[in-house]
């Protein structure tokens, strides 16, 4: 396994790191439950490689993966780093922050936690909740008093807000979304590692939708043995990553996961050249010009232009068929979402009329919903 300097924390942690968001489930009765033997056996097979980072969160797979996560524990306590969050949408007062805090070192059962972020941190919520009930000085407590190493947070926002909450000072790690697919934060993890703090990313390989993908693997020639390899070893060639979180929910993908790792060779200037130029090509040639501004929203018959344009576009760039499916097929699927598919759209024109990318968008959606429906 290999390891990298997680910021100026003092630690080092493996290239990979064992997300423990997607454990294996069953349902018995009508509720979800945990696989616990078959989970603790892929946890223990993947510290016995090396990895020594997990990460975990409150309410993961139906609130049970912090007990799971407990229970591989025993026995590496000392040899592994503990990652998990509070959830941060749920805090109503200052003392949420230590009931929170208590309430998982309960059910992890563990004296202290490595990392401890502020869950799906956001410009809002760093506003709304963190310094509106003082959190900030909560956290300074709690790691004054061993129980959390380190103060971190995840990020779900723009990179700019990243950027402003880096400089707030207090964090030391941050976990956020990178992959082959949103390159997004790029720029802003290399400002993290500037400023001293580990960076951890999730979603690695795009939360499982680039291992359906046979088109990206096109791009090096068959010079990699699958798509899940080569998303991998694109984050890892990064050297601003520290750990790559990737949620593993049988043995194959830890193994699979674990040998690209500990076998990983960085890809070449002219590999990544060759990688862009395959999906800029690509993007020439089929890809819908959107860029999300939604200012073709709000549609008057809620049809859910960006996302369908953006499904669209991992249809026929990426190949991601069978996901953009499936997703399409999620609109307006729930009687709380009332979003609607592309056959809800009755011509008025009023989206093309604002759409700065003059996108023939009443075209586009006909294509779409024949391709998607």
């Amino acid at each position: 396994m290999r390891y990298r300097e997680f910021g100026n924390t003092g630690v080092k942690v493996s290239l990979l790191g064992f997300g423990a968001m997607r454990l294996p489930e069953e349902k018995v009765n009508g509720e979800y439950r945990v696989k616990e033997e078959e989970s603790i056996e892929m946890i223990h097979w993947a510290f016995e490689k090396g990895v020594n980072y997990i990460d975990t969160a409150y309410g993961y797979c139906h609130h049970q993966s912090e007990i799971v996560v407990g229970k591989a524990l025993k026995g590496w306590r000392d040899k592994v780093y503990l990652s998990t969050k509070m959830p941060t949408w749920l805090v109503e007062k200052t003392g949420d922050y230590r009931r929170f805090l208590e309430e998982q070192l309960k059910k992890l059962d563990v004296e202290y936690i490595d990392f401890y972020h502020f869950h799906g941190l956001n410009e809002e919520r760093f506003k709304n909740v963190v310094l509106k009930y003082d959190l900030l000085k909560e956290a300074r407590k709690a790691k004054e008093e061993g129980l959390i190493k380190h103060i971190s947070f995840s990020f779900h926002d723009r990179p700019e807000v990243m950027k402003r909450l880096i400089d707030v000072g207090i964090f030391e790690s941050v976990l956020c979304q990178y992959n082959l697919l949103d390159r997004t934060n790029e720029e802003a993890m290399a400002y993290a590692r500037q400023k001293g703090l580990g960076v951890a990313v999730m979603g690695p390989v795009g939360g499982g939708r680039l291992a359906a993908s046979d088109v990206l693997k096109e791009a090096l020639g068959g010079r990699v043995r699958s798509t899940p390899e080569l998303a991998l070893r694109f984050v890892f060639t990064n050297k601003n990553v520290c750990v790559a979180l990737s949620g593993m929910e049988n043995m194959n993908m830890v193994e699979e996961n674990v040998r690209v790792a500990s076998s990983f060779k960085p890809l070449t200037e002219q590999e990544l050249q060759a990688i862009d130029s395959f999906i800029e090509e690509r993007k020439k040639k089929q890809e819908i010009p959107c860029t999300s501004c939604e200012y073709c929203m709000p549609c008057p018959n809620n049809v859910a232009i960006p996302e369908i344009f953006r499904l669209m576009n991992y249809y026929t760039v990426y190949g991601l068929r069978e996901y953009a499916r499936r997703q399409y097929q999620n609109i307006g699927s729930d009687e709380k979402d009332e979003r609607r598919r592309a056959d809800a759209c009755v011509e008025c024109g009023r989206c093309e009329e604002l759409c700065p990318q003059k996108i023939k968008i009443i075209e586009r959606l006909k294509e779409a919903h024949k391709i998607l429906g």
